[in-house]
């Protein structure tokens, strides 16, 4: 029936209506063809897994990892597709009590995914302790009656023994609809855990063409790869004070790539530590980014990065915004 044909007058009592709307939404769920859908948020304290989870699931490097705290900046949409479902997948910043402005925008971007999803993921490090960082997000997310399922991540790293152990210590575990134990780096459940997922999506259309694996622009990916051989490389030295900004990317004659990035560091002497002596660091970031980005973009890549002081830029929602880290993006 078309809405402008609907007339409530038409239907004798609600149990008419009712069988109509049911007719209907079945109807709908026929047209998918037993199709299932749905998204997917991935959520735990800092670098957990999330990152490397979301890469192992789709094939290829979306998020970047680090075992720095808070890697992951942005929402990041992956997007896992088969011939009978597709799954789209946030990956959070990791949550955290916000010391910044920056920090504001990581927790307001990790809950606003929460309100939008069929289910949310968790996930745990089995070589640590659950800590107050894992409760603090235990705390967050228990509230919500979205669908919940916990990964414990890093089983390769340690004993069967050690992870019986650890199972025992996961606060209420009666509020997740599923307890997985894998691994994100060699794969160990990945697939069960998939599988979990689908079956608890909806009937309906796929979001996103087949061959689609993200939703953030090729600047976007390119400026996290530089950022996270920042990240390897400098390690102790940089903390997170560091953003990359692609000013350009164009291709030649010789379908070369050419890509020119800035990278923003807010203290003088932050600068010289990513330059290094005699340009040393800089070199070797930019030739470990580089691989990075040919192995993205499939093809030949010339780079070339320059190093910017931008005082306090965390905290400055300008400078945020021009990086892209915008609040309007978001609600609340």
């Amino acid at each position: 029936m078309n809405i402008e044909d609907f007339n409530i007058n038409d239907f004798d009592n609600i149990e008419d209506l009712e069988k109509l709307l049911e007719d209907d939404g079945d109807q709908a769920e026929d047209d998918f063809d037993g199709y299932k859908s749905g998204f997917v948020a991935i959520v735990g304290r800092p670098n957990v897994g999330k990152s490397t989870f979301l890469n192992r699931v789709v094939g290829q490097k979306v998020a970047i990892m680090s075992d720095k705290a808070q890697t992951t900046r942005n929402k990041i949409q992956a997007v896992y597709t088969t011939d009978e479902a597709q799954i789209v997948f946030i990956d959070t910043p990791g949550i955290h009590k916000p010391h910044n402005e920056l920090g504001e925008f990581m927790n307001k971007s990790a809950y606003q995914s929460l309100e939008e999803v069929d289910a949310i993921l968790m996930l745990v490090n089995a070589e640590e302790p659950i800590g107050p960082g894992d409760k603090f997000v235990f705390e967050k997310i228990k509230n919500y009656k979205t669908r919940k399922f916990l990964g414990v991540n890093k089983i390769d790293k340690v004993s069967p023994e050690a992870l019986a152990d650890f199972m025992q210590t996961i606060p209420s575990p009666e509020s997740f609809d599923g307890i997985i134990p894998l691994s994100a780096l060699n794969g160990n459940n990945v697939e069960t855990l998939i599988d979990t997922l689908v079956g608890l999506l909806p009937t309906g259309p796929q979001y996103y063409p087949s061959e689609f694996i993200t939703d953030h622009p090729e600047y976007f990916v390119v400026s996290e790869l530089i950022r996270e051989q920042i990240l390897l490389n400098t390690y102790e030295e940089i903390p997170h004070s560091v953003a990359v900004q692609v000013d350009s990317m164009q291709k030649d004659e010789l379908d070369r790539v050419h890509v020119y990035a800035t990278i923003i560091v807010d203290q003088k002497s932050q600068k010289g530590i990513i330059i290094g002596k005699g340009g040393k660091m800089i070199k070797k970031i930019g030739v470990e980014a580089r691989k990075e980005i040919e192995n993205l973009l499939g093809s030949k890549i010339y780079l070339e990065l320059w190093v910017k002081i931008i005082k306090n830029w965390r905290n400055n929602k300008a400078n945020l915004g021009d990086l892209g880290y915008n609040h309007k993006n978001y609600k609340g």
